[in-house]
């Protein structure tokens, strides 16, 4: 017997057709909408952090110069020991000598007398001043105490000889010099009439002073 035979006559395929093709649509529907609940409900329970990125930031270096530290100090030296070998002879005091308390005691000789420095220094002696000093009788007073001498008038030497001499606060003259002379007894002869004349003295602010001056003296034959 044929299988096609078994088929029932009155079976009809088309029928349910339309059912089942719709049951299919809503089982594949509710399957895939459950799946993707389950998705979703996973999702959730896993947590995405985000872990920050660390930001290095670079420092600029700064170039400095490098100081040279002093060189430290030397060490003071070390003291060296003394050795001990050294023997050090006793000294003996002999207290056994007779003092005599009668005689006399020599005393130290008292210190020196202290030098006063004003007494050595000179007073300062000046060229020029404000009130030159003046011949007192002027030029006559030179001529009455001049001599002239014996061998220059017998052999005629005449001229000028210029005396140099210091005038003190008094007046006096004080070391006078021949700086320019003519000879024959006429430069000694012009020296002592010097000495023997007397000036006003000189004065500087108000103040009596030493100063040095020059005096030419003209020996001159008559006849």
């Amino acid at each position: 017997m044929n299988i096609l035979d078994r088929r029932k006559p009155n079976a009809n395929l088309q029928k349910f057709y339309l059912i089942n093709l719709q049951i299919g649509f809503i089982i594949t529907l509710l399957l895939l909408i459950g799946m993707f609940r389950v998705n979703l409900n996973m999702a959730s329970e896993f947590e995405i952090t985000v872990k920050e990125q660390e930001v290095i930031e670079m420092e600029e270096v700064v170039r400095t110069e490098q100081q040279l530290a002093p060189p430290p100090p030397p060490r003071p030296p070390q003291p060296e020991p003394v050795p001990n070998e050294e023997i050090i002879e006793d000294v003996f005091f002999d207290l056994d000598t007779d003092l005599d308390l009668s005689a006399p005691m020599s005393l130290p000789p008292p210190p020196p007398l202290p030098v006063d420095d004003n007494e050595d220094e000179e007073p300062e002696v000046f060229t020029i001043v404000e009130d030159m000093p003046e011949l007192i009788g002027g030029m006559n007073a030179i001529y009455q105490h001049l001599r002239y001498p014996e061998i220059a008038r017998q052999v005629g030497i005449e001229g000028r000889v210029v005396v140099q001499f210091i005038i003190d606060e008094q007046g006096r003259v004080v070391d006078p010099v021949v700086v320019r002379g003519i000879g024959g007894g006429c430069d000694e002869a012009a020296v002592e009439a010097v000495k023997k004349v007397q000036f006003t003295p000189g004065r500087q602010r108000g103040r009596a002073v030493r100063v040095r001056y020059s005096l030419p003296i003209v020996f001159r034959l008559q006849g």
